[in-house]
């Protein structure tokens, strides 16, 4: 991991599973027992975000030989906060880093304008990122290559 958690793990594995799905690109369709290893997510887990993300309109999935999931559209149509949406993660949401349901500016938490700013960046971000730019540039080529290596390494079953 890169550093500390901020979003939920769940949302977390969508957006690792989204990327590997975007890296392998259009021709290239992923089964999800391979993507589990790759992109390190639970089977079990992993086969529910899919299927959610599939409900949301950014998978295809095709059944059979040579079947696998791909986006349903290209990569750089498809915004990070549309995968974190699709697993129930809204980052406009009034909650309150104290629990305290939905503070603001008039009855604000102690931390409220440091988490509104948070909020504020991680929303931006999410918005204006697309899975192009998590498949872009030689850091992505590189960890691809790597899954791929790792994933030819491993016994057959």
């Amino acid at each position: 991991m890169c550093g500390p958690m901020i979003l939920s793990m769940t949302a977390e594995y969508a957006l690792r599973a989204m990327a590997e799905i975007a890296a392998r690109g259009p021709d290239d369709p992923v089964r999800a027992k391979d993507l589990s290893e790759t992109a390190g997510v639970p089977p079990s887990y992993l086969s529910k975000i899919l299927r959610r993300l599939a409900a949301a309109g950014l998978l295809t999935s095709e059944k059979g030989h040579g079947g696998g999931f791909r986006l349903s559209r290209p990569a750089s149509r498809i915004t990070f906060g549309e995968v974190l949406r699709a697993v129930d993660v809204d980052l406009s949401d009034g909650g309150c880093v104290f629990g305290w349901g939905a503070c603001d500016a008039q009855l604000p938490c102690l931390l409220h304008p440091a988490w509104a700013e948070l909020k504020a960046s991680l929303s931006a971000w999410a918005t204006r990122s697309t899975l192009a730019h998590a498949t872009s540039g030689a850091a992505a080529v590189k960890h691809f290559r790597r899954a791929l290596r790792q994933a030819a390494q491993r016994p057959a079953r």
